[in-house]
Parts: structure tokens; sequence; C-alpha cells
């Protein structure tokens, strides 16, 4: 190969690792430019070019593929894609186990207006978070009356009727006060935890006093402290009980024992059952870059979610989102409203200036670790 050809194709080399590099890597790729102009010799330039291309390129092509999800987007946007994503993957289940047209659409619908409500919630201020200690008790009673209110089958009273919609308020709202109490650990946060495990035992409950337990554990194990501790027991108190009463309700078609029937009707029906079930637990992954009190958060998120998919596993609970139901749909989806909101919505941070490389000394050995 000539010494021509070889700048040339050094120069190539440089120029598309340039135009794969996306902005937070951009400076490198001007910097590795100018260095390979202060190389005179051709072989070294290519040898560098190839080195700088297969020290980059993996991560570049990684940083673009993962940029849709990406922490600048925030957990309750990519929540919300995952949501979708995992609705749909529901819908790819439903349709090969022959569940009736209605139950798509039902589920659709959820999503529908899942996103919508998501969206409306959005809009108040940060500073209304204030009021959240409030709401978690507010919303600890409607739980309460559930129990004994509540449409009543086999002992548990776990629904109620809206219009001709039957829903189960412990799977809407649960979540969302759980995700609400790791960010607000307030007094009356922690009376609505106590009434909220009050609701559980007496409905009662596994699934959810087993969601409530897991989460406020892992809120105590990240925030010590006296009122998390008062919360965490209440709810292991609750399990406990629902654990010593009897929980007598048969699988209910296309919403219990989903993710291991779903196998028995198809193959691709059983992976769209586990891979809906994953994406639900993404936001846990893109929250936990941000900072502690949001990890946090984003841990408790992901602890009930968990959980739930646990639980379904285990009995005859539905499984969440991917199985037949609004009520998960719209639990999840409100929870997301818990989530950190996006860091250029809250501080208006504009990234770094992409063509102004950074001082940079021994490149060799930072592409090699890149």
């Amino acid at each position: 190969m000539s010494a021509r050809v070889q700048r040339r194709l050094a120069e190539l080399l440089c120029r598309a690792l340039e135009s794969i590099l996306p902005p937070r890597l951009r400076d490198w790729g001007l910097a590795i430019r100018y260095e390979l102009e202060e190389i005179p010799d051709d072989t070294q330039a290519l040898l560098f070019a190839l080195a700088s291309v297969r020290g980059l390129a993996p991560r570049a092509l990684g940083l673009r593929l993962m940029q849709p999800f990406g922490a600048s987007q925030g957990p309750r946007a990519v929540g919300a894609l995952c949501a979708a994503g995992a609705v749909a993957m529901g819908l790819v289940y439903m349709t090969l186990a022959g569940a009736p047209v209605g139950y798509l659409v039902v589920n659709a619908g959820a999503l529908v207006l899942a996103l919508v409500l998501l969206a409306l919630v959005g809009r108040i201020p940060e500073g209304a978070g204030r009021l959240s200690g409030a709401l978690i008790l507010g919303l600890s009673v409607l739980l309460l009356a559930t129990a004994f209110v509540g449409l009543r089958i086999e002992g548990a009273a776990r629904w109620v009727r809206l219009g001709g919609v039957v829903v189960q308020p412990s799977l809407v709202l649960l979540p969302l006060m759980l995700a609400g109490f790791s960010r607000t650990r307030t007094p009356l946060a922690t009376a609505g935890m106590v009434v909220a495990a009050l609701a559980m035992a007496l409905q009662p409950d596994r699934a959810m006093a087993a969601m409530m337990t897991v989460t406020l554990a892992t809120v105590a194990a990240t925030r010590a402290g006296r009122l998390t501790a008062l919360a965490f027991t209440a709810s292991l108190l609750a399990f406990g009980v629902t654990l010593l009463r009897p929980d007598a309700l048969p699988a209910v078609p296309f919403v219990d024992q989903v993710l291991f029937s779903s196998f028995e009707v198809h193959a691709l029906a059983g992976l769209a059952v586990i891979a809906g079930s994953a994406l639900l637990l993404i936001p846990v992954r893109i929250g936990w870059s941000g900072a502690p009190d949001s990890r946090v958060t984003c841990l408790a998120f992901g602890s009930a979610w968990l959980a739930a998919i646990l639980a379904a596993a285990l009995g005859n609970y539905p499984t969440p989102v991917v199985g037949y139901g609004g009520s998960a749909i719209l639990g999840y989806v409100l929870s997301l409203s818990a989530l950190p909101r996006p860091v250029s919505s809250r501080d208006g941070a504009t990234p770094a200036a992409a063509h102004t490389p950074r001082a940079s000394r021994d490149l060799h050995s930072k592409i090699a670790l890149a």
C-alpha cells in the first residue's frame, strides 16, 4: 500500500469515526484528527487511526443505540416508552393466545388514558410535591375504604366498579404511593403507609402486601430513619397477616399465571411476555445516573414492580401491564410521575460546546481506556 493511500485511508477513518461520535465525545474526534496531522510517518498515522477507531467506535455506537433511552430524556419519558412497549408485547401475547378483541381494546385504551394523566401530572410544578404527604394519606384512605365496601370475591375485596369497568385500586394507587414515599418521608406520608398496610391486610392481598414490604425495605435500607422503619414494620406485619389468611382465588385467563402459561401458547407469546416484563424495569437503570435522592426513588419504583412481577409468577395475581387489565397499566404509568424529571427541564442545563477540543495529554492511553 502506497504512502499516499495510507494517509488518505487514515484520514477517512478519522472522519468516519468523527461522524459517528455523539456530541459528548465529539471533541475526541477533533483531537484525534489534529494529532493525526502531527504524525509525519504515513504508516504510523494509519496505525493510529485504526487504534482510535478500535478504541472509540464501539462506545460511540453503543451510546448512539442507547440515546433514545438516555438519562437526558429522564426516567419518566423512558418509562412511558417502556409502558407502550410492554403493552404492545401484551397485545402480541393476547392475540396469539386468542383473547377477545375487547381485551386488547381495554389495554390499549388504558395506556392512552394513563399517558394523558401522566402528561397532566407533569404540568404540576415541583413545589407542589410538599403536599405529597397529604396525598399519600388520602390515597391510603381510599384503599382502606375498598377493603370495606369494594367488590368481594372469595373473601377478598380488592376491586371497585367504576361505571362498567372493574378496577383494582391497590394496583393503581399503591405503586405511586410507594414511589412518592421514597421522596417524602414525612409523618403524614408515614401515616398513609400504615393505613395502606392495614388495607392490604384486610383485603387481603398478598401480592400488594409483598410489594409494600419489598419496596419499603428498599427505602429503609437506603434511607434509614424512624419513619421509614415504622412504615416498613407496618407493611411487614400486613404481609404476615396475608400469609396467614386463606387466598383461594382461582387464576383468571389472560390475567394470572401469564408468565409461564404464555409459553404453552407459543414460544413467541412467551418471549413477548418476558420482554414486556423486562421493559418495566428499564427506568431504574436510567434513573440510577441521577442524584442520590433520585436513585432511591427509582430503586423504590423498580422494587415495587419487580415484586409485582414475581408475585404474578408465584401466585394467582395479575401479571402487570402485559396481561389483561387496565389497573396495572394505569398504576405503572402513574407511578412514573414520582420519578425525577429530565435534567434539562429542571435547571436548564446546556451541553458543552461540541467543537472545542479539551486539552488532552497522553491521548493514546485515554483512547485505549475509552
